[in-house]
């Protein structure tokens, strides 16, 4: 019996560590410094945003990550996130 093909996902190699290629859909707070009746002022709402990377680590507060890297260890296009505003990860297929 043949055994059922394992899934493949986007990931970098980078020293002897594999980092996975996510989908993020996040929260971003948004802000006005202008004037605003009562009814416009309640109709400001936060932004849903989708970031495309690398993710380079994640703990019970944050999640960080990359999108441009060097073989020897050098991370750029970083970022993080509290984790509180992050509202969806998906792992990204080849």
């Amino acid at each position: 019996m043949r055994k059922p093909k394992k899934t493949k996902y986007k990931s970098v190699t980078i020293g002897n560590k594999k980092y996975y290629f996510y989908k993020i859909t996040w929260i971003d707070p948004c802000g006005d410094t202008g004037h605003a009746d009562y009814h416009t002022a309640l109709s400001m709402l936060p932004a849903t945003m989708v970031t495309h990377g690398y993710l380079l680590d994640k703990n019970n507060k944050y999640i960080w990550t990359f999108g441009t890297y060097d073989k020897e260890g050098l991370f750029s296009d970083r970022n993080v996130f509290p984790k509180g505003c992050v509202k969806k990860m998906e792992k990204i297929l080849l």
